[in-house]
């Protein structure tokens, strides 16, 4: 939608529940993509091209992964102006995710509280969606990224990253590797020392014998959580040169609630994204940014709801940026402020 339409529609949408919102919306986008109807939430095309992780980006902002999980809005979401879209997070089997609710609102702090838990429909209708997209042809970028099944065991984790790599790999420009969302249970204790060690270094060995068989290179990026120490960092920033990752996507949701608190749904559990990130996720971002040298790829994301915060993300250190609860708040516009920012930044 334009500006003008979305301020029209956005009162319609914030008097539903959350998550009824999320669904209305979605299934509009995959109704209206690649029709006429499209015109109202295209936005006017901002060129800013760059080389990251091998791959020619088409401009500097991108779709978080999380808003659509099961792909099936990959050309109505780059109607809006995205050089690269994320879509998942995908599990290799389907699950429904955690109980509801489990998306909440916070205007007055510009943010969202989730506890989704990766609902999706699995791997195979995953597939099947990103097949039938005509993003890539555009000449756009399309990131997959896959997690773990709930009831898989911690201990068995990386099997059910090697089955996503290995579904996704052949359909994606590049993978994200997402063990930094905070409900699905102990999945941020693989961002601990051995077990990443661990995780990273069957990643590496499935990724090089999945590019012989493609015959073609496809980045794998790590996505981190923005509740990290510094040691934490260090040590995250060590297992990505050591097993020579392609790139870290800086940052997830927060449990963080300093930002929230007294404010209505503000103590519900979940992960908090929204303006109170931005601060957080840079934080990362530049400890990484000193941790991995300068040209080492990072995609910045986390509270960004205006140019301004994304360009306060490439100064900390982000090569490109990625949006999603600013695009709740702010509607396609959004996009084209933030791509019209970073190509100005970029010719300066």
């Amino acid at each position: 939608m334009s500006l003008n339409l979305y301020k029209l529609a956005r009162p319609f949408l914030f008097s539903l529940e959350p998550e009824a919102a999320h669904d209305l919306t979605l299934s509009q986008l995959a109704r209206t993509q690649n029709t006429l109807f499209d015109s109202a939430y295209s936005q006017p095309w901002v060129p800013d091209p760059i080389e990251l992780a091998g791959l020619q980006f088409p401009n500097r902002v991108g779709m978080a992964a999380g808003l659509d999980k099961n792909a099936r809005c990959i050309d109505g979401l780059g109607a809006m102006g995205f050089g690269f879209v994320e879509v998942g997070t995908v599990t290799p089997l389907p699950q429904p995710g955690n109980d509801k609710p489990r998306m909440f609102r916070l205007p007055d702090a510009k943010a969202l509280i989730n506890r989704l838990g990766f609902n999706n429909e699995g791997l195979e209708a995953f597939v099947a969606n990103v097949k039938r997209s005509q993003f890539r042809r555009q000449g756009r970028l399309l990131g997959l990224n896959i997690g773990k099944n709930a009831h898989t065991p911690i201990g068995k984790a990386t099997d059910d990253y090697l089955i996503g790599l290995s579904g996704v790999y052949e359909h994606a420009d590049y993978v994200t590797i997402n063990i930094s969302s905070p409900n699905t249970q102990n999945l941020r204790s693989l961002q601990t020392d051995q077990a990443l060690d661990s995780l990273l270094s069957a990643l590496n060995e499935r990724k090089q014998a999945l590019a012989e068989k493609h015959q073609r290179r496809v980045p794998v990026f790590l996505k981190i959580a923005p509740d990290l120490d510094d040691d934490q960092v260090a040590v995250i920033a060590s297992s990505l040169l050591k097993h020579q990752m392609d790139g870290v996507i800086a940052t997830n949701t927060t449990l963080s609630r300093d930002a929230v608190q007294g404010m209505k749904h503000g103590a519900e559990t979940g992960g908090l994204s929204g303006a109170p990130v931005l601060a957080a996720s840079n934080r990362v971002i530049r400890l990484l940014r000193h941790q991995l040298g300068p040209a080492f790829p990072i995609m910045g994301v986390g509270g960004i709801l205006s140019g301004y915060d994304a360009v306060s993300k490439i100064e900390a250190g982000a090569d490109v940026v990625q949006i999603y609860t600013g695009l709740i708040y702010k509607g396609p516009a959004l996009v084209h402020e933030v791509a019209k920012s970073l190509q100005q930044l970029a010719q300066n």
